[in-house]
């Protein structure tokens, strides 16, 4: 019998999203947090460069502008109407970070300083601009220190070590989400009237990757399995400088602060690719850019299979008051020297365009005409409002977090006083407990990790920066084989009860199986190269055809998709050139 607990409004999840929501919604109703991590371990704190916001403290700059850099950014996928709503709102966002004692770097003059990042411009693309607010290269750990700080303060109950399994639906909404206790090993019910989702992204079906382990698309597939779609998972990014072997991210504020990609040769190659605005052209471009050097022979190392990061011209004085952490990874992990040597780089699979789809107020809607689904709301990586459309500017994804955590926030405390409890189902664990009990009894305790590593490397040569019809329908037949295999025969190896993170790690695998037949899925269906989703048999973008968002329902073996129309504003699709 698993235990019951009863809020107006439950979050999942501890990073920036969640924290922020939760702030909003503490205010009004009884609201709980339910983790897989201790809070402050959460992967917004490994965003390292910064939060974008027009607040002309060292240049000019303005909302509009930042609003049409996200756009481009996006290819023009982006829903133009979410990314004013996000821009116009992201200098109060930073404001009110500020206010509750987040330790930005300063000007001289005292004011929150910025600086430089990839396609971050003035006057609609003239030229460079200072828009990120910044703690040196500890950006998202001062957030989420900060956000967490305030939670503690206004009495946020959190349970720490819970993971969610499984959503109760009654009567077409929410009534309320099951979780596993890693301590006890015990189902817990989590009666609410709202419930937000905010459990970060999925990049952990890829190899090389910047993602924490926790990383494995939690919410997204509970969802999908609850009959709710995804948005647009073919647009997948993919970071252009991951440290080579290992993923880990450095920064782009290492190149905002004129930091350079050279190959073999020691050319400057983003010059060839984006000769205005160069090493801070867009992340899929340079991604791109990277992958193209490579594959043409003139990558650096014994196996010519990576790009340099220069940034030795830059001072000892700079590196290590703006760029700390990033330059000791290199150390640490490399056995690499940044002030003297370049440091080994490639593409590593980032951040999530797709995910559930929401409204502008964070409510999780359900179909081709936006319908909400009553008491479900998303926010941050897990969510897909969407502001980034296929391809995330950099530094927004912090902006994001922070502005539509607090509107779903906003959106709980309504919807939780006017709402009554849905019904509740006689067992309503009995799905979750049914999925742990066939994970426990299965045959085959190495089939997890077997399957997570095959998953983990054809995503990496099939369907990552670069992508074919070909390639794409291997992939599909290669999950096909995973996810029978997965069904059938995995099993664990620990049968204990308490902190049995065997068993937790086989059911993460179920998920990221879901939405990486998902994600593939989508990207055969689209025929066309747009952000992050490139296409080698369709290197164009084509906006006659596919200047629409995909949705992907899960239909038992199969993946079911549907389409609606990005909705346009201000700035119409053109070519991007940098």
């Amino acid at each position: 019998m698993a235990t019951t607990h009863t809020y107006d409004a439950v979050i999942v999840g501890a990073g920036g999203a969640g924290l922020r929501a939760a702030l909003e919604a503490s205010q009004h109703v009884r609201t709980a947090v339910i983790s897989k991590l201790y809070p402050t371990r959460s992967h917004t704190g490994a965003a390292q460069g910064g939060m974008c916001a027009a607040l002309a403290n060292v240049e000019e700059d303005t909302w509009e502008w930042h609003a049409f850099d996200t756009v481009k950014g996006s290819d023009f996928l982006a829903d133009q109407d979410s990314v004013d709503v996000m821009c116009r709102e992201a200098i109060d966002a930073v404001i009110d970070l500020e206010h509750w004692g987040m330790p930005f770097n300063r000007t001289p003059d005292g004011r929150v300083d910025q600086r430089r990042f990839g396609g971050h411009t003035r006057a609609h693309g003239e030229a460079p601009v200072m828009r990120a607010c910044y703690a040196a290269d500890r950006t998202g750990h001062m957030i989420l220190q900060t956000l967490y700080q305030q939670c503690v303060k206004q009495g946020v109950e959190f349970y720490n070590e819970f993971y969610l399994l499984d959503m109760i639906v009654s009567g077409g909404r929410v009534a309320g989400l099951v979780a596993y206790e890693l301590a006890t090993g015990e189902l817990h019910v989590f009666r609410c009237k709202t419930a937000l989702l905010a459990t970060g992204g999925f990049g952990r079906m890829f190899r090389v990757t910047s993602n924490a382990h926790a990383l494995t698309g939690d919410g997204p597939a509970v969802a999908l399995r609850r009959g709710l779609p995804l948005e647009d998972m073919e647009f997948f990014q993919f970071h252009p400088t991951g440290l080579y072997g290992i993923g880990i991210l450095l920064s782009e504020a290492a190149r905002g602060e004129g930091g350079v990609l050279r190959n073999a040769t020691g050319e400057r190659f983003m010059e060839r690719y984006a000769p205005s605005i160069k090493d801070l052209a867009p992340r899929d471009m340079v991604s791109r850019a990277i992958y193209f050097e490579v594959k043409e022979g003139r990558g650096a190392g014994p196996k010519k299979d990576y790009v340099l990061l220069d940034v030795t011209h830059l001072g000892k004085e700079l590196i290590e008051e703006k760029l700390p952490d990033i330059t000791e990874f290199a150390r640490i992990y490399l056995g690499v020297e940044p002030l003297r040597e370049g440091v080994p780089v490639v593409p590593t699979a980032h951040y999530a365009m797709g995910g559930i789809p929401t409204d502008n107020d964070a409510r999780v809607v359900s179909d081709e005409t936006n319908t909400v689904f009553p008491g479900l709301y998303a926010a941050g990586e897990c969510a897909c409002v969407s502001v980034h459309g296929g391809n995330r500017l950099g530094t927004n994804s912090l902006l994001d977090i922070i502005v539509f955590g607090r509107r779903g926030g906003l959106s709980m405390v309504e919807d939780a006083r006017r709402l009554d409890f849905a019904p509740m189902p006689e067992e309503p664990e009995r799905d979750a407990k049914a999925i742990l009990a066939r994970l426990a009894e299965g045959p085959e305790p190495h089939a997890v990790p077997e399957i997570r590593a095959e998953l983990q490397h054809s995503m990496d040569e099939n369907a990552s920066v670069f992508r074919t019809d070909e390639l794409l329908r291997e992939q599909e037949n290669a999950l096909g084989l995973l996810r029978e295999r997965y069904a059938e025969r995995a099993g664990v190896q620990d049968r204990s009860r308490a902190f049995n993170t065997d068993l937790m790690e086989a059911f993460e695998l179920g998920c990221l199986l879901d939405l990486a037949e998902t994600l593939v899925a989508a990207a055969r269906a689209r025929t066309e190269s747009r952000g992050g989703h490139y296409r080698g048999d369709f290197p164009k973008r084509n906006d006659k055809r596919w200047l629409k968002h995909s949705l992907a329902w899960k239909s038992g073996d199969a993946v079911r998709l549907g389409y609606k129309p990005v909705r346009l504003g201000r700035y119409k699709p053109v070519e991007r050139k940098y």
